[in-house]
């Protein structure tokens, strides 16, 4: 059914990705901004993601989640992705 997480039960996610996702996402995001402080947390398809960067000086609070997350949709796309949802997302400036 599910695996025990910090918030409940986490359920298992099929996926073909071999590595570390928690990297995965760290690197693309540096990347795309490089300056970027990223924590990434999770598993079972589901992640929290914490991203500090310049690249979000003048930006909403939706553009910069916009950008994170289409920095990682090669993640989350696909008939078997790794990343299944994006549970907790924050984003800010330094």
């Amino acid at each position: 059914m599910g695996r025990p997480c910090d918030e409940g039960l986490v359920s298992d996610h099929p996926t073909d990705f071999v590595g570390s996702v928690e990297a995965a996402i760290t690197s693309s995001l540096k990347a795309k901004m490089p300056d970027a402080i990223v924590e990434v947390s999770g598993g079972g398809g589901h992640y929290k993601i914490a991203v500090v960067s310049t690249a979000f000086a003048g930006k909403s609070m939706l553009e910069s989640q916009r950008l994170v997350l289409s920095t990682i949709k090669h993640l989350i796309n696909g008939a078997n992705p790794p990343v299944h949802a994006v549970d907790s997302l924050t984003t800010r400036t330094p």
